[in-house]
């Protein structure tokens, strides 16, 4: 690679990842109003009213900010210098998901996968994931989700058992002349009772049956608090640490170092 090449692939990184230039924050600013606008187009497209009349223009709008959102994606992957790590990452899917429904829908044969088009153009609302990019918070809520996915993935387990053992118990005490025609059924009507969202389209009839609800809905407003803790806990550790910088690595694109750190912490890439 030539130094004027390695030069433009600098430059449009910190344009591109990094919001501490000038430049940078005007170009975080110009992708977050497309983002806002493409989706409200597609929303405006999914309305019948607004499609018939001005279809023609929403179509050519949709086609500017896929083209738009196809440049961004290939000035991405070029600005970095691992292409595939940032394609696998999870902006990077999400940058793949905002531009590939509109190409594919030119392709799929419109008569004969009618249906199938109509879901990829539904996809397209995913643009608004790269919304997350723009929120700090956001971003310390994930890494909270992702640092405490094994206790919740345990504490679901366990969930997930009691629901098991408390649909079949119903079942047995219930049986179908009250509604409860099946195990499947009645865990359903376990996860919404223990959820306390209570449809009310099934509900026990003995007293046994009855005593045994009050039991669930007691557990269930105790067992909602637990996930809610968990991940609070782990929120405040990560406000603990130090403050993260905007800078993003140049080999994988990922952002979320310490103020002072000299390499990045996906990939050991010098920063």
């Amino acid at each position: 690679m030539s130094l004027e090449d390695r030069k433009l692939r600098e430059t449009l990184h910190q344009v591109i990842f990094e919001a501490d230039t000038r430049a940078g924050k005007w170009f975080d600013i110009i992708l977050l109003l497309s983002i806002l606008i493409s989706v409200a187009v597609v929303m405006a497209d999914s309305i019948k009213a607004l499609r018939e009349p001005y279809g023609p223009f929403l179509m050519g709008a949709e086609w500017f900010f896929t083209i738009l959102f196809t440049v961004e994606y290939l000035l991405r992957l070029y600005s970095v210098k691992s292409p595939s790590k940032y394609a696998r990452s999870f902006f990077g899917v999400v940058d793949f998901l905002a531009i590939i429904p509109t190409y594919l829908s030119v392709v799929l044969p419109f008569t004969r996968y009618f249906l199938v088009i109509r879901t990829l153009r539904i996809l397209r609302v995913f643009r608004i994931l790269k919304l997350v990019q723009f929120l700090k918070e956001g971003n310390l809520l994930l890494r909270a989700l992702s640092a405490s996915r094994k206790k919740i993935i345990v504490f679901l387990s366990s969930v997930l058992i009691l629901l098991t053992l408390f649909g079949s118990l119903m079942y047995v005490v219930e049986g179908e002349a009250n509604g409860f025609t099946s195990i499947p059924t009645s865990i359903y009507w376990a996860v919404v009772t223990m959820t306390t969202v209570g449809y009310g389209d099934i509900s026990p009839q003995t007293p046994v049956g009855q005593v045994l609800a009050s039991l669930i809905m007691i557990l269930g407003f105790s067992i909602i608090a637990v996930p809610t803790g968990i991940v609070t806990v782990q929120v405040g550790q990560e406000m603990a640490r130090a403050a993260v910088s905007t800078q993003a690595c140049p080999n994988c694109g990922r952002e979320g170092h310490d103020s002072d750190a000299l390499y990045c912490k996906y990939c050991g890439e010098k920063l």
